[in-house]
């Protein structure tokens, strides 16, 4: 058993649940927990880092249940922290808390901050700023975004033209020109340890993927009074919504204003950039108990590699150190699915930016050799 500074005892094996579970597994592997898996992939690095794993077809109830019996009944595993994918899947996060203790907001926080209407009201309430939203399709294009109700890394927003919309499960949100940022934290329920601010990039796909997050650095341009400004947001926030361990906030900077778009109720692709133990950090603040953490040294980025063309793995294909989320050999990647992800540290931000960019160009040269 691994004994975390709370007086609380944590099994070593913690199961994790998400679409692609390889950056929990690795983080909890690096604490020294023992990851099992369950995710949509079972990406190489993934298999290396768990102890044991199930792939499944889908996050579906359905789909868990039997790779959730086959941990119990095996591990006698009793924990759970769950990653991203749950966003289209809210009743399994009911499930697996039936079955086990979730470490991590639970699903009625989950559930509320998916719930649009909720979540602006409370906004409201507050007097925190956010772009216009309606419920009810804009009679003008006006400028404005489609958005889905439940929305994971940027998939399905577009712009809106009222003779081409269909979709019945969505909000409208008038599009705002700024810079996309996020703020990392910590919460207990009550309150809020902020880890860092971070800035963000899309990337365009086409047809309903024109926002598709793209990649990630602990750099912010922010200035000292703007990030105190978002962190008494925080303070705010959390007792409203009782979050609990790893969650982000995303927000619009335009001019000298911050408008808060939405609040990621999970660890997010931003723990990557911090060099602190956060896995444990998230295991504490969900047991009630706040750690702070100082300040980091140099910059870091990550980035999603997205095919340029379809493209399958090859055979023997020898993955650079510096990727990650690996694809097993023969695995189609279609024009505009992730290939794998990148991650580069530097001393300054923009030698950051720059690796990044020769590190994608490098791959896409290995896997177009005859050009694009």
């Amino acid at each position: 058993m691994r004994r975390c500074r709370v007086e609380v005892e944590i099994p070593e094996y913690i199961l994790i649940v998400a679409g692609s579970g390889r950056m929990l597994a690795q983080a909890a592997k690096n604490a020294g927990l023992k990851p099992l898996v369950i995710d949509l992939f079972a990406d190489l690095d993934t298999q290396r880092y768990a102890e044991a794993f199930k792939r499944v077809p889908s996050l579906a109830k359905n789909h868990l249940t039997p790779a959730v019996d086959h941990f119990i009944e095996h591990y006698a595993v009793t924990h759970v922290i769950y990653g991203s994918g749950f966003e289209y899947y809210p009743e399994s996060l009911s499930y697996l808390s039936c079955r086990l203790l979730v470490l991590g907001n639970p699903s009625e926080t989950f559930a509320k901050l998916h719930d649009k209407p909720v979540f602006f009201s409370s906004l409201d309430k507050l007097n925190i700023p956010y772009p216009e939203v309606c419920f009810a399709a804009p009679t003008r294009a006006g400028n404005w975004l489609v958005k889905p109700m439940q929305n994971q890394g940027g998939l399905g927003i577009k712009p809106y033209h009222p003779k081409r919309f269909t979709e019945s499960t969505v909000y409208w949100q008038k599009y705002l020109a700024g810079t996309p940022h996020s703020v990392l934290f910590l919460a207990n329920g009550k309150e809020a340890r902020v880890i860092g601010f971070n800035t963000q990039w899309a990337v365009d796909m086409g047809k309903s993927q024109a926002f598709i997050f793209s990649g990630i650095i602990n750099s912010c341009d922010l200035l000292e009074q703007q990030k105190e400004r978002i962190t008494d947001w925080l303070r705010e926030l959390v007792p409203v919504f009782t979050l609990q361990g790893l969650n982000s906030l995303d927000f619009i900077q335009a001019g000298d204003k911050s408008f808060v778009l939405e609040i990621n109720p999970r660890p997010s692709a931003s723990m990557q950039l911090y060099d602190t133990d956060l896995i444990i950090g998230h295991i504490r603040a969900c047991l009630g108990e706040l750690a702070d953490y100082g300040s980091h040294e140099g910059f870091t980025g990550y980035q999603i590699v997205h095919a340029k063309q379809d493209v399958m793995i090859p055979d023997g294909f020898e993955w650079p150190p510096w990727c990650m989320d690996l694809p097993e050999s023969g695995t189609p990647c279609r024009a505009g699915q992730p290939i794998c992800s990148i991650i580069a540290h530097q001393n300054e931000a923009q030698s950051v930016m720059n690796e990044l960019l020769n590190k994608q160009l490098n791959l896409h040269i290995r896997f177009y050799p005859h050009g694009i």
